[in-house]
């Protein structure tokens, strides 16, 4: 009998989210955090350091630096600034979609340390005598700008005036962050640009608590400078020791090549699942919106920033929830395969299938947790979107894709109908026959896995040796992240040269042979110098090539310390996140399988680094992030294998022949081997949508993904599962026989969900 109710339930569940979706997507794309590489903007990491000889940073003195500049960054009307205190006694600021770069880095980094003083540079008052707040721009009786402040109190000020007249040149300096033993009064004051303010003449004692400072002020430099003071001078000195800025026309052309690419890798993805599984497909195209919508939504909760990565994580976790489907759907096609109803293949399948979801969606959870504590800045922003992604994709993958398919299923309406799942009358046999999902034959029988894995490991270890021999004689072409320098990247209307750059460039002593053209024609260069520019280096080229093409160009300057501290964080993130992975494998599998897991995962780790060894493509932070993603990706593939592999050693009491194993481990090879097929091919639909068609600003981030996507699936289909073999091998000879998982209580009566 057909339950209607149930598709009336299924439909209604249908409308109510893309009623949801229809009516909240708008405002919350809105109100999304877009960061400085979609929005424009700057980003610096300054190194604190004491005003005082004898001053402490600690964490007091830290946050109240973060305080000050907190209110300085609300002079300039910057929405969702970010500022964080980092290890080290660093502060990083993020300031995303500001206008006028060089006004607020000075706003920022300026101590604002305001002090009255005679021409023998002698104190006579400071910044603590004034009344907080009080500083504002005003306008003189010729209309001249200036600066009124207000005195704490009138005496303080007749006392200074005193002293001041006592002196041979009676005039009151007043100097803004004045430097002793470096600055001095009789040193400025014969210059045309002096340092100081103003010095205004002293005629007479002036008991007051209003004082005026005058000066060849503009008004924004008069109503800046009133900011200031009333913002608060800073506690320390901040050393900028990372900066990094995007113009706005990058941030804004990033934004529409990724979002474009996505949304057509997306749309593929969908038609693919539906062509494949029929109904299930259709399921997963739904539960697969709810995610997108999702983490739109709880990107907005968090009040995160969304990066560049940030989104090709998005289009990553939109592959690991097609992983858990395309798990889940195998496996009801097989139960359906050897005879069982459509109900009971349905809660076999989803049973069967949900540990192998746990372990393969864990494995990459710790990938990404580990890119979040040691990643910055933008790739902070990656592992953060990966983590939510993972997070919401279980989710939606398996008890969303569970209860829509379910009231399918359970309606009736599909009883002796597999077609509709993906398989054919033909395929089907009789469950009197007592076949086992084990047992079940495939298309891929006559492939022989295990047959040629000598010929797959000779080809692994020769590519092996020549990536060492290319990897000391070219060595990894490291972006300014871990070298430590100057990157500048132009944009314009019209093609470039290379001697165009060059010229260009040397206008402002920076000579470089290393400049790379790009776009479809030749309308972006980048160029890197060894050198580090200083804030005033890098406003004068900013105006320049401004000017000169209308675009803002992006540059960021890495010192040497910050290099060294990148590269130590990443060997550390590669190494914990693989010892991460090693002990788990080990506690649900076997301590071969993960000692197998991650040689394969070092395996496509290198032959990544090789690849851009040899091709000269820039190693930067994104490439980390790959590569730890490509773990997470790898480990798997390779753990779905030895599920499998475990099944099979489950339903064997004992293991006598080596044979035995041979047979175990193709024959689950060739179970899985569709899964991993299209995973793989899901996955890699938007990566190479992201290469093609994506921003060049991740291009390497997405070509480091396509290429460790193949070669992750090489590697868990022919080294992983054949090292665990040869091992396993060697322990059945030095035992004679292996006494299965099935006998071992530890793995016989693990629970199932």
């Amino acid at each position: 009998m057909v339950k209607r109710s149930r598709i009336v339930a299924f439909f209604l569940i249908i409308i109510l989210f893309a009623s949801l979706a229809g009516t909240t997507t708008q405002p919350l794309l809105k109100k999304l955090n877009l960061g400085l590489d979609l929005k424009g903007g700057f980003e610096v990491l300054y190194d604190v350091k004491p005003v005082n000889e004898g001053q402490k940073i600690n964490q007091d003195v830290l946050n109240s630096t973060v305080d000050a500049l907190n209110r300085r960054i609300n002079v300039l009307g910057v929405s969702e600034p970010r500022i964080d205190i980092e290890e080290g006694n660093r502060i990083r600021v993020q300031l995303a979609g500001i206008t006028d770069q060089e006004e607020a880095r000075d706003i920022l980094s300026t101590t604002a340390v305001l002090t009255f003083r005679d021409a023998d540079d002698n104190k006579l008052l400071d910044g603590t005598d004034l009344v907080e707040g009080a500083a504002k721009q005003s306008f003189d009786e010729n209309g001249k700008p200036n600066v009124a402040l207000k005195l704490k109190d009138a005496s303080l000020f007749g006392e200074a005036t005193g002293k001041v007249l006592q002196n041979q040149i009676p005039v009151m300096v007043i100097w803004l962050d004045f430097e002793e033993g470096k600055d001095s009064y009789a040193a400025e004051r014969t210059k045309e640009n002096h340092k100081y303010i103003s010095d205004p003449a002293v005629r007479e004692v002036i008991n007051s608590t209003d004082v005026t400072i005058t000066g060849n002020f503009t008004p924004e430099e008069a109503q800046n400078l009133a900011n200031l003071l009333n913002a608060g001078s800073l506690p320390v000195k901040l050393n900028e020791v990372y900066s990094t800025s995007v113009g706005a026309q990058f941030g804004e052309q990033a934004l529409n090549k990724t979002l474009t690419a996505g949304i057509i890798g997306i749309i593929l993805v969908f038609l693919f699942l539906i062509s494949l599984y029929r109904l299930p497909g259709v399921v997963a195209t739904v539960t697969l919106a709810v995610y997108i919508y999702l983490i739109i939504a709880v990107y907005n909760g968090l009040h995160a920033v969304l990066t560049l990565p940030g989104i090709a994580a998005l289009l990553l976790g939109v592959g690991m929830a097609v992983d858990a489907n395309i798990i889940t759907y195998e496996r009801i096609k097989e139960e359906l395969r050897v005879g069982r109803s459509l109900k009971a293949a349905f809660k076999e399948g989803t049973k069967s299938s949900f540990i192998t979801i746990i372990d393969a969606n864990l494995t990459t959870l710790i990938a990404a947790g580990v890119l979040f504590v040691y990643g910055t800045s933008s790739v902070k922003g990656f592992a953060t979107m990966l983590i939510v992604s993972i997070i919401i994709s279980f989710f939606t993958a398996v008890y969303l894709t569970r209860l829509l398919l379910a009231l399918l299923v359970n309606s009736n309406y599909f009883n002796n109908k597999p077609q509709w799942f993906g398989v054919k009358k033909s395929d089907i046999k009789d469950i009197k026959e007592g076949y086992d999902t084990l047992d079940m034959p495939t298309k891929f029988d006559k492939i022989d896995f295990v047959g040629h894995r000598k010929l797959f490991f000779t080809i692994s270890s020769v590519l092996i040796g020549l990536g060492i021999v290319i990897l000391f004689i070219f060595r990894l072409n490291l972006s300014i992240d871990f070298s430590s320098g100057t990157r500048i990247e132009i944009m314009s209307n019209q093609s470039f040269t290379t001697e165009e750059v060059k010229t260009e460039l040397e206008q402002f002593n920076i000579e470089t042979n290393d400049i790379v053209l790009s776009g479809a024609n030749k309308e972006i260069a980048v160029a890197r110098y060894k050198g580090l520019l200083k804030q005033e280096e890098i406003n004068e080229l900013k105006d320049y090539f401004h000017d000169k093409y209308g675009i803002d160009p992006n540059i960021s300057v890495v010192t040497p310390t910050v290099g060294k501290e990148l590269i130590k964080n990443a060997l550390f993130a590669l190494t914990i996140a693989s010892l991460g992975i090693i002990l788990y494998v080990t506690l649900r599998f076997e301590w071969r399988m993960a000692l197998a897991a991650i040689i394969a995962l070092l395996h496509d780790s290198f032959f990544m680094i090789a690849l851009f060894s040899f091709t000269r493509l820039e190693v930067d932070l994104t490439f980390v992030a790959a590569i730890l993603t490509i773990i997470g990706y790898s480990v798997n593939d390779t753990i779905v294998t030895f599920d499998r592999i475990r099944d099979h050693l489950k339903r064997k009491k004992r293991i006598r022949e080596f044979q035995e194993l041979v047979d175990i481990v193709n024959t689950s090879l060739r179970q899985v081997f569709t899964r991993s097929l299209n995973t793989a091919f899901t996955t890699l639909i938007p990566v190479l949508f992201l290469l093609v068609m994506g921003s060049s600003a991740i291009w390497n981030f997405s070509f480091a993904m396509f290429i460790g996507l193949i070669v992750g699936l090489y590697s868990s289909l022919y080294i992983a599962a054949q090292l665990w073999l040869i091992w396993k091998g060697r322990e059945l000879k030095q035992k004679g026989t292996l006494i299965t998982y099935k006998e071992k209580k530890k793995y016989s009566d693990q629970p199932q969900v």
